[in-house]
């Protein structure tokens, strides 16, 4: 049987997702719901408390309690799948300086307690976020023919991923790896493709690591480089641009002449060719060593 008191906060949720009650009108005092639902005092004020922390109302001194704003969608409407969704998407956007429990619930409009009947916390959804995320990679059924090609696709499908979730790189640990298992799935797919290569899993397993360890690692970058965008106004490009002036000005040609004679050069800085000049080197110095091993 349903307490009083939760059969109070039924009826006053009813009332204000009817229009019954709007935003800023007062709801039933302590004792005026005593009166009207023949209940304790003490039942009356569980229900304002209950009331408070699912977001359909407010005290205010000298007015009393208060219709909040729009109801919150009823539990039955939230899902696991809706809080990854939304946490992944205020990540993505803001950062994961930006995420918290009680952000998602007012992206959702529920209160902040009812994720927790699909969500134990903060570390679980974490994993949620990653697993999900991880999981966007279109891995084929079977890596290509040769090693190299399949190493190749994982490290360009993580970068697009990464790139994607700005957040995701400097989300995951090397050392203390979680057990999210799309990621699992991942590295099984990667030694698997080592397969008739004579490799013991120790060494694919190696490998799988150093060439995710590189493709985060530059992946990490991009995240702090969304938040100084979002700080300063100003692009990467934009940034460098004004800084030109000062950078030259530390320069000296005695001590510095390699960097002064770059500064007259073309060159260009920017991550996705650091990852593909990266990602080249790596390949090229895996070669010789996968075939030794032959």
């Amino acid at each position: 049987m349903e307490a009083p008191y939760r059969r109070i906060v039924q009826d006053i949720r009813r009332r204000i997702e009817s229009g019954e009650l709007r935003p800023g009108d007062r709801v039933p005092s302590a004792r005026a719901l005593v009166r009207e639902w023949s209940v304790a005092i003490a039942t009356a004020t569980k229900a304002h408390a209950a009331l408070r922390e699912e977001g359909l109302t407010v005290a205010r001194p000298g007015v009393g309690t208060v219709v909040a704003g729009p109801a919150p969608r009823r539990d039955h409407e939230l899902t696991r799948e809706k809080i990854i969704a939304a946490a992944i998407d205020i990540a993505d956007t803001e950062g994961m300086a930006e995420l918290s429990m009680r952000r998602i619930a007012a992206t959702l409009g529920v209160s902040t307690m009812s994720l927790y009947r699909h969500v134990p916390g903060k570390d679980d959804l974490t994993l949620a976020m990653i697993d999900t995320a991880v999981g966007e990679l279109p891995l084929p059924a079977r890596p290509p023919r040769g090693w190299r090609a399949a190493l190749e696709l994982v490290a360009r499908l993580e970068w697009t991923v990464f790139q994607r979730h700005p957040w995701l790189a400097p989300t995951m640990s090397i050392t203390r790896p979680q057990m999210a298992p799309n990621a699992m799935r991942l590295s099984e797919w990667v030694m698997a493709a080592f397969d008739g290569t004579g490799l013991p899993l120790a060494d694919r397993m190696y490998i799988q690591i150093v060439t995710f360890t590189f493709v985060r690692g530059v992946a990490s970058a991009l995240e702090p480089e969304a938040q100084a965008i979002r700080d300063s106004g100003l692009t990467n490009d934009q940034w460098v641009e004004a800084q030109t002036g000062r950078f030259l000005a530390v320069l000296d040609d005695r001590a510095m002449p390699h960097f002064r004679e770059l500064t007259t050069e073309d060159f260009d800085f920017d991550l996705t060719l650091l990852f593909e000049f990266g990602l080249a080197r790596l390949l090229d110095g895996l070669e010789p060593y996968v075939v030794a091993r032959r």
